[in-house]
């Protein structure tokens, strides 16, 4: 009988999918679950790679114009009212403040006093409030066009959450654009997109479909959206990153207007685009193994983690010494607008302990270093995209001028296994029949996997649409950007433009 290979997480994908994304972010010490039902608590290893993405992200955006600002987390129920759509988008995950402060009660508790004249919503996103900001700010054509980021939390009331994909509240950046034509706007909402297909490609090694959502799946309030769709290995979609063209419904619901070249007064056309937190959930799934979470190295809090072995040193001081010299040398090595950085962990731990928490994080390499390297002027190196037994002993000094090419070589061994995975399971299908045998669980098998995603001909029909998702959970993840040809539509016989990707998802 054959022996079961030692992993860091227990169950591996194959046999609990669901539950190894929890084990993996809990024990990479990416986050935790907090005391406020359905938050989160992440930690500082899960903030350090977030900063991460903030800091890439915020270049990104400024570098095509774009400026920070912040707004109130608060919102006026009045504001979300004015756009119908909107409203009834996220009437049910609205968190709503009624009363300003907490008094003493007959029982000796606290009850909620001082009723406010007006609720006020818990951002669970800013359209609206930062749409009557745009209204004092916009007064000309001059003013166009007005290009606006922030970073903040927002708060939607989930029933069912899991770690960053899914949390009642969580971290993002939203972007807030106003512009004078539609053309304009739409150049907009699409330079965006491509602004997220870029981070989620070069620098989290996720490659993603671009495409537009449904009528059924278009952002409460928008003309268009716009998207990012990514496969995690359990072969369901992951809706990575929105984008928005908003054309004039907010608006004209907050006024939002400006004189024209011409004298007369227009209403501006308004775009808003978003990616969050969800994109460390994104990663973990993308390219988590069953040893823990696997790090891309553009976007790792740390490059290369150095574990001296001093237990049965005759000189651990000479040992340090030897790792803090090779950490020197690294971390003058530019890498991504930052250097190489270096961890040397010289907790008082086992050596197998600390070298599978290290593995569980996902640092790109890990370097064992004990007397008989130092003695060889060597370091025993492990890279996180191979088997954790896949060890070799290098010299130090080719080590250090090879660091940078090694993770070059790790960032792009897990696109391409990633990519690798999304083909393997991507399928085109010309029937109805096809379609419900591809999506449909192998027998013994009532629970995903299954499936992957289907490029199928649909005519668009939203009766269809939701017919198809309620009998099988299966909907349209994008409309691709490019390509395609028509065709007929597999459920009711009618044209089709192009084929669309249709998957389970997240």
């Amino acid at each position: 009988m054959a022996t079961k290979a030692k992993t860091a997480i227990t169950p591996t994908r194959a046999e609990n999918y669901p539950e190894w994304y929890q084990q993996v972010v809990r024990r990479a010490d990416l986050a935790e679950t907090s005391a406020v039902r359905g938050c989160m608590v992440i930690k500082p290893w899960g903030c350090a790679l977030w900063e991460n993405y903030q800091r890439v992200l915020d270049g990104m955006f400024k570098a095509t114009g774009h400026r920070n600002a912040y707004f109130p987390l608060f919102i006026p129920k009045r504001f979300l009212e004015k756009e119908a759509e909107h409203v009834d988008g996220f009437a049910k995950e609205c968190a709503v403040v009624t009363h300003h402060r907490l008094e003493a009660g007959p029982d000796g508790g606290l009850v909620p006093a001082g009723e406010l004249e007006e609720p006020l919503i818990v951002r669970p996103t800013s359209e609206t409030i930062i749409g009557d900001a745009f209204s004092r700010w916009i007064e000309s054509y001059r003013d166009l066009p007005l290009l606006i980021n922030q970073w903040a939390n927002v708060v939607r009331w989930e029933m069912r959450t899991r770690l960053f994909l899914r949390t009642s509240e969580f971290l993002w950046q939203e972007g807030h654009t106003a512009h004078a034509t539609p053309e304009e706007a739409m150049e907009e909402t699409e330079r965006m997109l491509d602004v997220y297909a870029d981070f989620a490609e070069n620098w989290m090694a996720m490659p993603v479909i671009t495409g537009e959502k449904t009528a059924g799946e278009r952002f409460p309030g928008a003309v268009r959206t716009l998207c990012i769709e990514a496969m995690m290995q359990d072969r369901k979609a992951l809706q990575a990153g929105t984008s928005h063209f908003l054309g004039q419904n907010f608006a004209k619901a907050q006024d939002i207007t400006y004189q024209s070249e011409e004298g007369r007064l227009e209403h501006c056309w308004t775009t808003s685009w978003g990616v969050s937190t969800r994109l460390v959930g994104a990663m973990v799934m993308t390219h988590g193994d069953d040893d823990g979470l696997r790090l891309p190295p553009r976007l790792a809090p740390a490059h290369v983690v150095i574990l001296p072995m001093t237990g049965r040193a005759q000189d651990p001081e000479a040992v340090l010494n030897y790792c803090r010299k090779i950490a020197d040398d690294l971390r003058v090595i530019p890498f991504h607008g930052r250097h190489i950085e270096v961890e040397i962990d010289t907790r008082d731990l086992r050596g197998g302990e600390k070298n599978w928490q290290w593995v569980r994080r996902g640092v790109p390499i890990r370097l064992e270093v004990g007397e008989r390297d130092m003695a060889g002027d060597s370091v025993f190196m492990a890279r996180r995209d191979k088997g954790h037994k896949d060890k070799e002993s290098v010299d130090r000094t080719a080590f250090v001028s090879r660091a940078h090419e090694i993770l070059e070589e790790i960032q792009a061994t897990l696109y391409e296994q990633a990519a690798a995975f999304r083909d393997a399971n991507t399928c085109e299908i010309d029937s109805e029949a096809e379609f419900r045998e591809y999506f449909a669980a192998p027998e013994g098998e009532p629970t995903p996997p299954h499936g992957g995603f289907a490029w199928a001909h649909f005519c668009g029909d939203e009766a269809v649409e939701d017919r198809i998702n309620d009998e099988m959970g299966v909907t349209v993840r994008c409309i691709p950007c490019s390509g395609g040809e028509p065709g007929t539509c597999i459920f009711t016989g009618k044209p089709s433009e192009k084929r669309v990707v249709w998957a389970k998802s997240y």
